[in-house]
């Protein structure tokens, strides 16, 4: 295989036709366990990193949003109270697993009403052009194949002046840190998974693919090259996690 026609999946190189399924196949296994494990591995701080996404977002009464990848609802729970009856959340999700997840804990605990499921790729979003006032995509990025296609597909359905954030592991910014950050993610991430989930092998591909997903500075270069305006960064935990927006003008 010439190199365009690879990627990584984690430390892999894969075709880049085989990389959706296989990504698949580790959100299938992980789904029924996805909220317990997240709460476990970061100590419940994720909880923290979502609502400083919402804050940033500006997302307000009547707005309509997307959150990308999606997962279990977390993000399109809270929209969903923001924008109340008159406005209108988007979850989407590729995977058909995690979108079943997400649909009945968000039914379960009472969202309806302006909230729609939708089984979507990041890279061909299936919506109309400027549908949406924000879109959101929550630690789904760096599992997606074509990170250029999707920013390209963000920026169409946004409406003009429409928010991008984007909520990633990234680069810790200092090299203690970073030597902490790897010994917990190679040794006690498969480790956890593999005692909660009977699963390290997905585990350990989490932590892979977030050492080859691009930096705060590539990330920022890539969605002002995909056309979004005012890209900032934000990080997080001293850069273990960063939040990224956009503007499209």
């Amino acid at each position: 295989m010439s190199e365009k026609d690879t990627t990584h999946f984690g430390y892999k190189e894969v075709d880049k036709n085989a990389k959706a399924g296989m990504v698949a196949d580790v959100f299938h296994s992980v789904a029924s366990r996805y909220d317990l494990m997240n709460d476990l591995m970061s100590a419940g701080i994720h909880r923290i990193w979502k609502r400083f996404t919402i804050e940033l977002s500006g997302v307000r009464k009547g707005n309509a949003v997307l959150d990308i990848a999606g997962g279990t609802g977390d993000l399109a729970a809270k929209f969903s109270r923001i924008v109340g009856p008159e406005g209108r959340v988007v979850l989407a999700d590729i995977n058909d697993s995690m979108l079943q997840v997400g649909r009945d804990k968000l039914l379960d605990t009472g969202h309806q009403g302006n909230i729609e499921f939708v089984q979507a790729d990041a890279q061909f979003l299936p919506f109309p052009d400027e549908s949406f006032d924000c879109l959101t995509i929550a630690f789904g990025l760096r599992n997606v194949t074509e990170k250029d296609l999707a920013l390209r597909s963000m920026l169409r359905v946004l409406k003009p002046g429409g928010r991008l954030l984007v909520l990633e592991f990234s680069k810790p910014q200092s090299e203690l840190l970073s030597k902490a950050y790897d010994t917990y993610s190679f040794r006690v991430l498969p480790f956890m998974g593999k005692l909660v989930a009977n699963d390290s092998e997905s585990y350990q591909y989490l932590a892979e693919s977030i050492r080859v997903h691009p930096d705060q500075e590539t990330l920022k270069g890539m969605m002002e090259d995909a056309g979004f305006n005012t890209v900032e960064f934000h990080n997080m935990t001293g850069g273990v996690v960063a939040l990224h927006k956009g503007i499209k003008a």
